[in-house]
């Protein structure tokens, strides 16, 4: 009974509450099963802004994207990182940066990513080219004539290696190729465990994840990186700063290693095979696409083939503005990510429009960008794909408006604000290199007519996943 009043006794400025009738789980189940569905049927019965209580934590979601900058510019009081520290912290076994024992480790970790920007992007995206085009000079040594494959993994086998190679560098053994396969394999099986322990099941009841996981992070120790070959400034330099921190051990380091991998290629995979897979769903997407490839290849002077090297400048990749739109057209169908930020304390945030909302210490804030990126007012036949969305006169269409009003915040795959993915720049290169070099050295179809679904298991963490694999073929293009 006390349980009940306490949950019921809302404060004078606090949203609308919906509860749920089981104890501590709220409205988990409902919300697990279809998380966008049951926000927009809320947000029709109680407005842009309410709280759900899903399994022990108070969610206010704001529905309205108007209302976003409010929420991401409020980064003091509404804070992620610790959120983010403590979840990644369980999830790949290594101790929280908030705790004491590591002064700035977190701030010094969070400098480094400087080394996805600018210049030194530039660098990393042409180590990833060139070790793109080995696979892809691989790949067409093999395709004499069609080759059939499962899309999926495919796409998961090429970015994969590429993404490993460039980031650790190259195991230079004889079987190098096996090794990282079975680094691979490992890490699709612990994949598919990463949404129940981002839910705080406990990774015991999850099977042999705990022992894949402690495989995986085993082959991160120092002993073990130190044989390859070629690696990243990027990863160099989180090796040099873990190795001022004594109290870090061995084994929480190449957790740390293993927690970067995940999140260099968890969601850049499965972000590949969708833009892949509607491009092949779209004929005229894969003319545009490949015509504007052929053009900036002509243009440049370079052949396409399995013994010349491509490459591109960032102006260049920037330029193709087709591939581009393809792109961000399938991320904004298939990405999913809850955008969350924990209240430091009691405050009232204040909204446009005069609203305000009152937060208690410790409540979640919301934001849900699916709803934004499925919302027929932004996007005209939101459920449909149209490659040339975001191309308006032949340029990158950066405007879009809700009632008649332009939006600041349109497409959100990467979040927001200090939750923002610091690869972001880094995934969209690896993902148009991706295509880039498969339209131009192959051509390919779907082998099997069958719809692949967006499998919602992830809903709220990122890339949805694909219902089913689903198989095409390629060969050289003469």
């Amino acid at each position: 009974l006390i349980f009940f009043f306490s949950v019921f006794n809302r404060k004078t400025g606090e949203p609308p509450l919906i509860n749920g009738w089981i104890p501590y789980l709220g409205k988990a189940l409902i919300f697990r099963k279809d998380a966008f569905k049951f926000l927009l049927d809320q947000q029709k019965k109680l407005g842009d802004i309410f709280t759900v209580h899903i399994a022990g934590r108070y969610i206010t979601f704001i529905m309205d994207p108007f209302q976003y900058v409010y929420v991401i510019r409020n980064s003091k009081q509404l804070e992620f990182h610790e959120f983010a520290d403590k979840m990644a912290s369980k999830t790949f076994d290594y101790p929280a940066l908030s705790k004491g024992k590591f002064p700035d480790l977190k701030e010094n970790l969070h400098r480094i990513y400087q080394y996805l920007q600018g210049k030194p992007l530039d660098i990393i995206s042409d180590h990833m080219m060139k070790n793109l085009q080995d696979i892809f000079e691989w790949k067409c040594s093999q395709a004499t004539d069609w080759e059939t494959e499962k899309m999926y993994k495919f796409c998961c086998s090429v970015m994969f290696e590429a993404s490993f190679v460039t980031l650790y560098g190259r195991v230079p053994a004889a079987d190098g190729h096996k090794v990282i396969s079975e680094i691979r394999d490992k890490f699709i099986k612990f994949d598919a465990s990463f949404p129940y322990l981002a839910a705080n099941i406990p990774i015991e009841l999850l099977g042999a994840t705990k022992k894949v996981r402690k495989e995986l992070i085993h082959h991160f120790l120092l002993q073990n990186m130190t044989k390859w070959l070629g690696g990243s400034k990027v990863v160099q330099a989180r090796q040099d700063i873990f190795e001022k921190y004594e109290l870090l051990g061995d084994y929480d380091k190449a957790a740390h290693h293993f927690a970067f991998l995940w999140a260099s290629v968890g969601n850049t995979i499965p972000a590949t095979f969708w833009a892949m897979y509607y491009l092949l769903r779209h004929p005229e997407a894969l003319a545009a696409v490949r015509d504007e490839i052929d053009h900036l290849l002509q243009s440049t002077g370079q052949k396409r083939g399995p013994t010349y090297n491509i490459h591109l400048t960032r102006e260049q990749l920037d330029n193709l503005v087709y591939l581009e739109s393809a792109l961000n057209e399938s991320l904004r169908m298939c990405s999913s990510s809850m955008n969350i930020r924990i209240s430091q304390e009691d405050f009232v945030l204040k909204l446009e429009g005069n609203q305000e909302v009152g937060l208690r210490k410790g409540d979640w804030i919301a934001l849900y960008p699916q709803i934004l990126h499925m919302d027929p007012e932004v996007y005209e036949d939101p459920k449909e794909y149209k490659f040339d969305r975001y191309i308006e006169n032949g340029k990158k269409k950066t405007t879009f408006y809700k009632a008649g009003r332009k939006l600041k915040y349109f497409l959100m795959p990467f979040g927001s604000g200090i939750s923002m993915c610091p690869g972001r720049f880094l995934a969209m290169n690896e993902m148009k290199m991706f295509l880039f070099l498969l339209l131009a050295h192959f051509d390919v179809e779907l082998a099997e007519n069958k719809a692949v679904r967006l499998d919602n298991s992830r809903m709220g963490l990122g890339i949805l996943l694909p219902d089913v694999d689903i198989a095409f073929r390629y060969k050289l293009r003469c």
